[in-house]
């Protein structure tokens, strides 16, 4: 079925003991929206509204992954990964942000991690992926600063109940993301488009990464990183203008989240803007000691100074002479490679061990009369990318691991179900699992990898 997989001398090779994974998140996969307790989320009520996903579509069933851990977790040994990527429904936990855990919420997670564990995935807990309990937002969401003590809350339940057997925890995934596009722009959950008064939410958000790491010290978690959406950030051309409003992208896009991670600050052209909400000892909370650092990469953006009549100052362009995928986005692997390079040169010291906790494609192709899914794209953006990252190994930048997007196709938010990024194609109406040609591929990358000859 799989004769078209290139012998294994043609496998990028990482050092002993780099990890391979797979990454999902619950909204995404799991359904089960309203069964055993759940509350409603901001993407519930985000999904329900009309015209705020392309398809209409929910994530009330999604892959149904609640009922279908043990054929989910099959597929991870079957692969031959060590690692899974995984996040915890807040809603699940406490329904409305506060209160006592719900014992049956607690349970899912809890049959999951051991049946991960008895196939060899070590999970990789995130506490956190935008799916934010209704009433929370109701009562002003993350532009709440009592948001970041229910959070707090929060993270505390899930990490003493859970932290004999997770070995990596992430309080927060992609702060900018949440912010920015569920915020500012309003093209996610909670769908508030506040342009620059986003910022509140994005200081919040850090800081609740900060609280939820010092509460999960408390308990005993011994590796806490985070989950950083990164993109180099190129002008649109040598124009004063256009390199000067690059620069401020770029701080607002990777300097806002990452800077108070690693040095305790914002960047300097952005502070000002935080001067209304931050509290005297913020950043010291922000910047909690991290055991490594997760790097969410998909693409470069290009930006071009806007026309005064806009509403905010960036244009953004298209990243022309690169192949795309379905979803649009350009496939740039030197731009992967070249920014670990350069965050390592900047950061040197101030910077932990680099996991890539997200990179993948979409592209949309199903089973074929045969019922093979012939998805030799993703095998070429895999490839690249996994090359990437072992050239920036070997200029020295310290990489462990590599958590791919995502273990199957699932409920891809503002996009719905248009868009796949998975190793695994599932049928969205029989919730049938078909591997896909990029599945065979990646297990056969993994079993090349020194540890395995």
């Amino acid at each position: 079925m799989f004769a078209d997989v290139p012998p294994p001398h043609d496998f990028p090779l990482l050092p002993p003991g780099f990890r391979f994974g797979t990454s999902t998140a619950s909204y995404q996969v799991e359904g089960a929206a309203t069964e055993d307790g759940r509350g409603p989320s901001i993407w519930d009520t985000f999904t329900a509204e009309p015209g705020r996903v392309v398809d209409g579509s929910t994530g009330a069933v999604a892959c149904d992954h609640y009922h279908r851990v043990d054929e989910d977790v099959a597929l991870m040994r079957e692969l031959g990964t060590t690692g899974y990527r995984f996040s915890i429904a807040w809603p699940r936990i406490q329904p409305d942000g506060r209160g006592p855990a719900s014992a049956k919420g607690l349970a899912f997670y809890d049959r999951l991690i051991d049946t991960l564990l008895a196939n060899g995935q070590q999970p990789m807990v995130t506490l956190y992926h935008w799916d934010l309990p209704q009433a929370l937002e109701d009562d002003g969401g993350w532009l709440n600063r009592d948001t970041v003590e229910r959070f707090a809350d929060y993270a505390a339940i899930v990490g003493e109940k859970f932290v004999d057997r997770v070995e990596h925890w992430i309080p927060v995934n992609e702060p900018n993301v949440a912010s920015i596009l569920g915020y500012g722009m309003g093209t996610h959950a909670p769908g508030k488009a506040m342009l620059f008064d986003c910022l509140a939410a994005a200081h919040h958000l850090l800081m609740a990464h900060g609280r939820a790491a010092i509460e999960l010290r408390k308990v005993g978690a011994e590796s806490i990183g985070c989950a950083n959406n990164h993109a180099p950030i190129w002008p649109a051309s040598d124009d004063d203008a256009d390199v000067g409003i690059s620069k401020i992208f770029d701080a607002l896009w990777n300097g806002m989240f990452l800077e108070p991670m690693l040095l305790g600050r914002y960047p300097v052209d952005l502070m000002p803007l935080f001067e209304d909400v931050m509290h005297d000892g913020d950043l010291a909370t922000i910047r909690q000691p991290l055991d490594f650092y997760g790097v969410n990469y998909y693409n470069p953006m290009k930006i071009a100074a806007a026309d005064e009549e806009s509403d905010i100052p960036f244009d953004f362009r298209e990243v022309v002479g690169y192949p795309t995928t379905d979803i649009g986005w350009p496939i740039v692997p030197d731009a992967l490679r070249e920014w670990l390079v350069m965050f390592r040169a900047r950061f040197r010291a101030a910077l932990p061990p680099i996991m890539i906790t997200e990179s993948g494609c979409s592209y949309n192709m199903g089973p074929d009369e045969d019922g093979v899914v012939d998805d030799q794209p993703r095998i070429d953006y895999l490839r690249s990318h996994v090359n990437a990252v072992s050239e920036a190994i070997t200029r020295g930048v310290d990489v462990r691991g590599y958590y791919t997007w995502s273990l199957m196709d699932n409920f891809e938010w503002a996009e719905g179900y248009t868009q796949r990024f998975g190793l695994v194609h599932v049928d969205y109406e029989t919730l049938a699992r078909t591997r896909k040609k990029s599945f065979q591929w990646y297990a056969d990358l993994i079993k090349a990898q020194p540890q395995h000859l």
